[in-house]
């Protein structure tokens, strides 16, 4: 039986400065049956402390180490290795990273950088890992929806491009990195095999989760989802849901809650 339920942010719980319908129902009923949240997301254009600050304030009732960015285990990867930061990310995340040591061989890491995805920024880091630099992702995803409700370029275009030109293969901190789902359900005591997830992204979120051993893996018709996106990956979901509310309800039914 699932115990812990693992939720994407973005197009999940809130779209842009509008919190989707049901969404703070949903973690209710959830911790109301005894159940644990994780939210865990590939947001890279504002820090952690912003994003839980944004969740609190839309009324969601959430606590800083039950949000899950990608930032930690790339700074965890470049303390283990020594290595310092060159950051190709928005500039909104680089205090995530004040505190990095310098001076040890560079590692490249890209966030979602928005305007920063310069040429000249593009090229500073090639030539790095055209040098023997390793290539950091804190996301891969390909899209995302944007505040304005149209889909836009995400982070995994420019992973892509500087793979192509540099030959490296990028170390991936978030989803759907399967280490990711299960160190934030391990957080919560919870073995993957009883954890659940609730993602728009059928490739990043869904099939990820399910890919790293996660019970099941909910598909909403909410944020990015666009029609067809249930059978475009593998594994498929284990159930298509209107929203969080409906995906949580089916949850707790399948597991007698």
């Amino acid at each position: 039986m699932a115990q812990t339920v693992l939720l994407d942010v973005s197009g999940v719980l809130y779209q842009g400065s509008t919190v989707i319908p049901g969404a703070i129902d949903a973690l209710s009923k959830l911790r109301s049956a005894g159940w644990q949240v994780r939210c865990v997301t590939n947001s890279t254009r504002q820090p952690k402390r912003r994003i839980v600050g944004k969740l609190q304030d839309m009324g969601f009732s959430l606590r800083p180490e039950e949000v899950f960015t990608p930032v930690a285990a790339a700074l965890a990867w470049l303390d283990r290795t020594g290595h310092s930061p060159h950051l190709l990310v928005h500039p909104a995340l680089e205090e995530e990273f004040r505190d990095c040591k310098t001076g040890g061989p560079p590692a490249v890491v890209v966030g979602d950088a928005g305007q920063a995805f310069t040429y000249e920024n593009m090229n500073r880091a090639f030539r790095l890992l055209n040098g023997g630099a390793p290539l950091l992702a804190l996301a891969n995803n390909r899209i995302f929806l944007n505040d304005d409700g149209e889909l836009s370029l995400d982070a995994g275009s420019f992973v892509k491009a500087l793979t192509f030109a540099s030959g490296a293969e990028p170390r991936l901190c978030g989803k759907p990195d399967p280490e990711f789902f299960r160190a934030a359900a391990a957080s919560a005591g919870c073995p993957p095999q009883q954890a659940a997830m609730i993602g728009d992204d059928a490739e990043s979120d869904v099939a990820g989760a399910l890919a790293a051993g996660l019970a099941a893996g909910y598909l909403v018709r909410t944020g990015k989802y666009r029609d067809g996106d249930e059978t475009r990956y593998n594994p498929a979901p284990t159930a298509l849901a209107a929203d969080v509310l409906e995906a949580v309800e089916g949850i707790l039914e399948r597991n007698g809650a």
